[in-house]
């Protein structure tokens, strides 16, 4: 399986604009590239069919040959942790459909760029959580830090939690939540030199605050300040010529 799964520090971090971001950089390369949200929780009604938002902007961001449900295969109505939502709906969340769902969708796509629910840990059965999916499809790891403050300790502890499962960080991508942030510099040179001192693993973008925007204006926003020269180490692709 070729790809990468994305987590970060925690929930509204903006894993799902780097996701499709990616996916647009991934097409933009000529690739078929398709978003995985394995859980998803919270959903509305889009064009007659109940959707979560997640999902829906990485099925406009990616390939469209594959459906949404393949994007989702796991959509719960209820706003809350996954595992309280399947609760609350009288569902299970399956490991092996999950890591199924995604194998069989990267058969059909060159890369898959896999999204997570929350952070790294969210519990999603009863003795497993989001990190032993992780694990199972072996993708590497693309930790999305929303700078704000707290930032460092958060995204430094996840590396930790990411590098004692057994997981590879195959980079991370800051993005801005506070574009009033305190000493942001500071922040982001002194994730820079931790995050290469400890796991030598590469800033693959730095995102600003971005306006609103639909899915694929989105996309294009978040890819536009994704790093080329990181990206194709990430996915092995060769260097672009100058």
């Amino acid at each position: 399986m070729r790809g990468c799964f994305v987590t970060g520090t925690d929930t509204e971090v903006g894993k799902t604009r780097v996701s499709a971001g990616l996916l647009h950089w991934l097409g933009a390369q000529g690739l078929r590239a398709a978003g995985y949200k394995p859980v998803a929780s919270g959903m509305e009604p889009v064009d007659g069919q109940w959707l979560n938002e997640d999902v829906q902007t990485l099925w406009a961001a990616g390939w469209p040959g594959v459906r949404p449900e393949q994007v989702g295969p796991l959509q719960l109505r209820t706003a809350c942790a996954p595992h309280i939502a399947a609760a609350l709906e009288g569902q299970t969340i399956d490991f092996e459909r999950l890591q199924q769902g995604a194998r069989q969708l990267a058969q059909q796509v060159d890369v898959l760029v896999a999204e997570g629910a929350g952070g790294l840990c969210v519990p999603l059965g009863p003795d497993w959580d989001s990190s032993d999916l992780m694990r199972a499809l072996g993708l590497p790891m693309v930790l999305v830090v929303g700078l704000r403050l707290g930032c460092i300790n958060h995204a430094l502890l996840t590396a930790e939690a990411i590098r004692a499962r057994g997981l590879r960080l195959g980079g991370w991508v800051a993005n801005t939540l506070d574009p009033d942030m305190p000493f942001l510099a500071e922040n982001l040179a002194t994730l820079r030199h931790e995050f290469q001192r400890r796991h030598q693993t590469p800033c693959l973008g730095v995102l600003p605050r971005l306006a609103p925007a639909g899915a694929v204006q989105m996309a294009q926003a978040a890819a536009a300040h994704l790093d080329d020269a990181a990206l194709r180490t990430l996915f092995d692709l060769p260097l672009a010529q100058a």
